[in-house]
């Protein structure tokens, strides 16, 4: 027998929670046809000072849970989560916005394989999302794509089935409005199977309680943290990424224009180069010390890396091995540099406007070098130490 127990936190919601919950109610011989054998309707109400307790209290088949002191959109779910009987559990907002008629399709999908079921309302065609928080969640979804390497629509959507034991690996959640994008992110991370479903989108009914700056400044900062905790190389390795190609886009101009015959730089070639150094060494410090937090979240969850900057290595030993005679090259090649244009400098009376150019180059590779000899040890003992309890256990059950 399959249960749905759908949860509806309220907070002040008095003009709309009659309808909504009638309309989740009426879904239950829907849901009857599509396999799900009953419906649990729970409402949290989260301190709210209008008519939201009486109102939703006087329904027949709803189950009122109260708060007495409001603790955020996301407070009221978990505690319907936790109070909810279904091996599925589905949620929507109170104000009318979602249609609980889409459930028994969402359903569908869960009972046939899915982890997490998301309502799309990005995906469907009758959308009365205004503008500004279209563009917000468009944001916001595409930014998830970047970071689970999976395609998604819609990042924050307030409907959603999932199975009981999805919980176990996406807790924590936050209390507040944030809940739903921390719970795509770590889905994603989780490598939990998650699927939308398009679903038409109301204008909601009474005030809407989302603020557009101070909420998508914490989607935002809720997302990107949250991805740290799991990949931190995907983040801090696109950016690193990005300063080094503008670093070899300088070098590549210079190459150019020195094969062109042009000998002196103006203001804006001496501003690139200075740039190319800040980029070179920035990026690749970025860079390791994403591949660095990787190790560390590995030991921390203790088990083996199995995210990273691509969806599958690019080379068949990691990167991270080379950084040791890379940086041996870089810093070999600085001196050498920095020592042969010196000596030109003196013997041959070059002039300084010659010069300096080939000393930057050399404190350039030799910096870079050093960095990449130095995240060398630093990972080679980080690799060390997330391997030796696997390595421990292996032994054991070798001698046993």
């Amino acid at each position: 027998m399959t249960t749905l127990s759908v949860v509806i936190p309220a907070y002040n919601e008095e003009d709309g929670i009659a309808e909504i919950a009638h309309r989740v109610l009426a879904v239950r011989d829907a849901l009857r046809e599509v396999g799900v054998d009953d419906l649990e309707l729970l409402v949290v109400d989260d301190g709210s000072k209008d008519k939201t307790v009486e109102i939703a209290g006087s329904i027949q088949g709803v189950t009122l849970i109260q708060h007495p002191k409001n603790k955020g959109y996301g407070g009221a779910l978990k505690t319907g989560f936790s109070q909810a009987k279904g091996e599925l559990i589905g949620f929507l907002d109170a104000d009318g916005t979602y249609p609980p008629e889409y459930f028994p399709k969402l359903c569908v999908e869960a009972l046939n394989g899915s982890e997490i079921v998301v309502g799309s309302r990005m995906a469907g065609a009758d959308s009365q999302m205004p503008i500004t928080r279209r563009v917000g969640n468009f944001f916001f979804a595409n930014l998830l794509s970047v970071l689970g390497r999976q395609r998604i629509t819609d990042s924050a959507s307030g409907m959603r089935v999932f199975k009981r034991e999805v919980l176990q690996k996406i807790y924590p959640l936050p209390d507040g409005l944030n809940l739903t994008p921390v719970m795509s992110t770590r889905a994603l991370h989780e490598q939990i199977k998650m699927t939308e479903i398009p679903i038409p989108y109301s204008e909601r009914l009474g005030r809407s309680k989302l603020s557009v700056v101070h909420d998508g400044r914490l989607f935002l900062e809720s997302m990107i943290w949250t991805a740290l905790t799991y990949n931190p190389v995907r983040i801090l390795g696109l950016i690193g990424m990005v300063g080094v190609i503008i670093a070899a886009v300088v070098l590549a101009g210079l190459v150019i224009a020195r094969l062109g015959n042009t000998t002196t730089l103006d203001a804006w070639g001496v501003t690139a180069v200075f740039t190319a150094l800040i980029t070179s060494v920035g990026g690749i410090s970025i860079f390791a010390l994403g591949v660095t937090f990787n190790y560390l979240v590995s030991i921390f969850h203790k088990r083996p890396i199995r995210q990273g900057l691509f969806r599958k290595p690019v080379f068949k030993t990691p990167l991270n091995h080379q950084f040791g005679w890379i940086g041996i090259l870089g810093i070999l090649f600085g001196i050498v540099l920095g020592v042969g244009s010196l000596s030109l400098a003196i013997t041959q009376d070059w002039p300084i406007q010659r010069v300096w150019l080939y000393l930057l180059g050399s404190a350039m590779s030799t910096l870079v070098g050093m960095q990449l000899v130095i995240y060398w040890v630093l990972l080679r003992v980080l690799e060390e130490l997330s391997q030796r309890e696997i390595l421990a256990q292996r032994d054991l059950q070798g001698y046993a």
